[in-house]
Order: structure tokens, then C-alpha cells, then sequence
């Protein structure tokens, strides 16, 4: 069993709130770390349509069952129960009484708000960090990490990526669809999908999106709303401090796993990613997914963003922290050149403050130091990203 980096804090926050609420995409996890964590505690999925009736029809009697608490899986399913449950922990004042886990942000989070504000921790649990896997599943190169991506049943069971994501997609992603919003046509939907992996790491247009897709900037929106709710893309707003400065204000999008990006845009071989004209935009992903797992995994905001302006200066991810900013340069290139550090430099001047200059490039050296800039390839982003959440 892979251990998670977001074990300590789960546990802790249990030990301090009355409920623990686990989020994240179908199948990165949820469930078996809530039971390794939670032994002593029963387990109800409310997939089960038998479970879900008798909690939606009765859902004073279906928590009664549990006096001492229990894990509540894909409570999204039954989100009448969240009122029961605040009224329960408010009369027993137990701390860890109700572990719950939901892979759909929309109601789930509404109704935590509505009914279990100040009463649950929150957290979020995406698929492996490359550290959780690098000892168990060590890879020779950096295409087949982006090529197999993180999704945790495809190590377990050592599945093929291409079917495992090709399944993921048709039982998971379409369904969700469907149940968040009434798409009358589900190609149409499916041609956004593939149309939107294309544009990981790059600025999003709703409306070129929409034009080519046949769908309204409004329709184009929602869908990508319904993406986030499910965790398998994120936004990312642009840094600014000046607003006078002429910088870009659209946001950036990022899916979330470079092997569901690459069952997406149609890549089903490690030659094909070789080769592929969106490959650095794919390592761009990994790197980004890396860092937001980090922030996850410590319980850390998110303070991610990029910085672009109208001539083109650009630094791929700024991570704001209190000591300055973190500026990150991601490239493909196996050969490391001081013109990667141009970006940063350029924002320098602007703003200052730095903490730290990285550039995560795609060559066979792990760790170096250049004019006072890191410089970490592929294999060295796991050992740089848990040093700098």
C-alpha cells in the first residue's frame, strides 16, 4: 500500500474538528485512505442505491446506526444528510466523529457551508504525487511518468493507461456530466473535451473555444465549471500587484493528470508523446500538478498563478509566498540555457521581492545551481516541491 503525503494532516485535522470532508476526482484515492486512517470506524458507501434510499428516506434512522460516527462516502449522493449531521456532532461534541468524501465540489460544497461551517476541516485529494510513487515505481524516463500519469488504480493493478483513462472518461467524466447539467448532446460535449485538452497550459478563450466546438460562451463556461467541480481541470489567474501595469488578465487552464491529457488529445504511446507538438505543454501540466498537490497535501492555499504581459514576458507560475514570490520556468529542453531565465528576470525588475528562481527543465541533471537560480529536471521536481510548498 503507497502511504500519502496528506496522511499527518488528515489524521490531525480528525482529532480536531467533529468532521473530516475528503474531496477529490473519482478514484485518486479517497476511499482507501479514509480507511487506512479510520480503521475502528464503519464504512457506508452511498453509491449503493439501497444505502442511498434509506438515507434520503430516512435519514435519522440511517444515521442512528452509527452512534460513534462512521465514513460516509460520496455523501454528495444524499447532501439532505449534512443538516442531521450538524445536528448530531453539535449534541455530542466528539471530535473525527463523521469522516466524509465527495468527488463533485458543487452542492457538497454549499451545503457544507450551509450546515457544517466551522464543524468540518476540508481537504483535497488528488491523485499520486510523484514522491508517493517514486520508491515502488521507479520510471526510466520523464515520458513514461506523463505518459501513465497518477491515478492510483493504474499502479495498483497495474493497468494500461490508455484503457484505464478510456474507461475513466466514459464511466466517470460523462456520467458526472450528465447528473450536473442536462447536455442534450453528448458528442458535442466530448468534442469540448478533446478540444480543451489541447489548450492545457495555454490562455483560455471561451469564446474561439465555443466557435470551434459549435457551443455558446455560456455553454463552453458551464462545462468548464462542471471540469473543476469534478477535478479534472483547474483555472489559474494571472499575478498582477500594479494594475496599471498592461499584463493579461485571462486565466490559464491546467488538467490535472498528464494521463488522462494524453488519452485526451489522442496520444496512446509513449512514441507518440516523443514526438508530440504538445509535449511541453504536457510536462508544463506535470509540473503544475505537482505543485497544487503539494499545496493539497500540507493544506496550504492555493497561491499559484502565471505571469504574462502584451509583449510577451512571461514567467510560467508564480507562487506567492510571505517571504516574496517563488518564480517556476518550465521547460522540455534536455539542455539547460541561461535565456530560460529571461522571464524572471524581466519580472524582477517589475516587482522584486523574489524568494526563489527555478527552472524545471527535461535534461538528465537533477539538481544544479546557476547564477543563483535552481536547477531541477523532471526526476527532481519530488524532492523540490516538498521543500517548497
Amino acid at each position: 500500500m503507497i502511504a500519502r503525503e496528506i496522511s499527518p494532516i488528515a489524521a490531525r485535522l480528525a482529532t480536531q474538528y467533529p468532521v473530516l470532508t475528503v474531496t477529490g476526482p473519482r478514484q485518486s484515492g479517497k476511499t482507501t485512505l479514509c480507511k487506512q486512517l479510520f480503521i475502528s470506524k464503519p464504512y457506508v458507501s452511498l453509491e449503493d442505491i439501497e444505502t442511498r434510499r434509506y438515507a434520503t428516506d430516512d435519514p435519522r434512522g440511517f444515521l442512528a446506526q452509527f452512534p460513534d460516527g462512521a465514513i460516509l462516502d460520496e455523501i454528495q449522493k444524499c447532501p439532505d444528510l449534512f443538516s442531521y449531521i450538524q445536528t448530531i456532532v453539535d449534541q455530542k461534541k466528539i471530535n473525527g466523529m463523521f469522516i466524509l468524501t465527495g468527488s463533485q465540489q458543487f452542492e457538497m460544497l454549499q451545503k457544507l457551508s450551509q450546515s457544517l461551517a466551522g464543524r468540518t476541516a476540508l481537504i483535497t485529494l488528488l491523485p499520486f504525487q510523484y514522491s508517493e510513487i517514486f520508491q515502488t515505481h521507479p520510471f526510466k524516463t520523464m515520458n513514461d511518468l506523463l505518459f501513465t500519469g497518477f491515478y492510483p488504480r493504474i499502479y495498483d493493478q497495474g493497468l494500461n493507461p490508455t484503457e484505464a483513462m478510456r474507461f475513466y472518461v466514459n464511466t466517470y467524466i460523462e456520467r458526472d456530466v450528465r447528473q450536473l447539467i442536462n447536455i442534450k448532446d453528448m458528442s458535442q460535449f466530448e468534442v469540448f473535451l478533446k478540444l480543451i485538452a489541447g489548450r492545457s497550459g495555454q490562455i483560455l478563450n471561451t469564446t474561439t473555444l465555443g466557435n470551434e466546438c459549435g457551443a455558446s460562451h455560456n455553454t463552453i463556461k458551464s462545462w468548464i465549471s462542471v471540469l473543476e467541480a469534478s477535478y479534472i481541470l483547474k483555472t489559474v489567474r494571472p499575478y498582477y500587484k500594479n494594475i496599471n501595469k498592461r499584463v493579461i488578465k485571462s486565466p490559464k487552464i491546467f488538467f490535472l493528470d498528464t494521463g488522462l491529457l494524453c488519452f485526451l488529445l489522442n496520444i496512446y504511446s509513449i512514441d507518440q508523446l516523443t514526438s508530440h507538438p504538445l509535449r511541453g505543454a504536457i510536462y508544463e501540466t506535470f509540473v503544475y500538478s505537482e505543485l497544487l498537490k503539494q499545496h493539497y497535501n500540507q493544506s496550504i492555499p492555493d497561491n499559484i498563478y502565471f505571469f504574462r504581459d502584451h509583449q510577451g514576458n512571461e514567467v510560467d507560475f508564480v507562487l506567492e509566498k510571505s517571504t516574496g514570490v517563488d518564480l517556476i520556468e518550465v521547460k522540455t529542453s534536455a539542455t539547460f540555457n541561461d535565456k530560460f531565465l529571461a522571464g524572471m528576470h524581466y519580472f524582477e525588475k517589475i516587482y522584486g521581492e523574489l524568494a526563489n528562481k527555478i527552472v524545471v527543465y527535461g535534461g538528465e541533471k537533477e539538481h544544479f545551481s546557476y547564477k543563483g537560480c535552481a536547477i531541477v529536471n523532471w526526476n527532481g521536481l519530488r524532492n523540490l516541491v516538498k521543500a517548497n510548498p
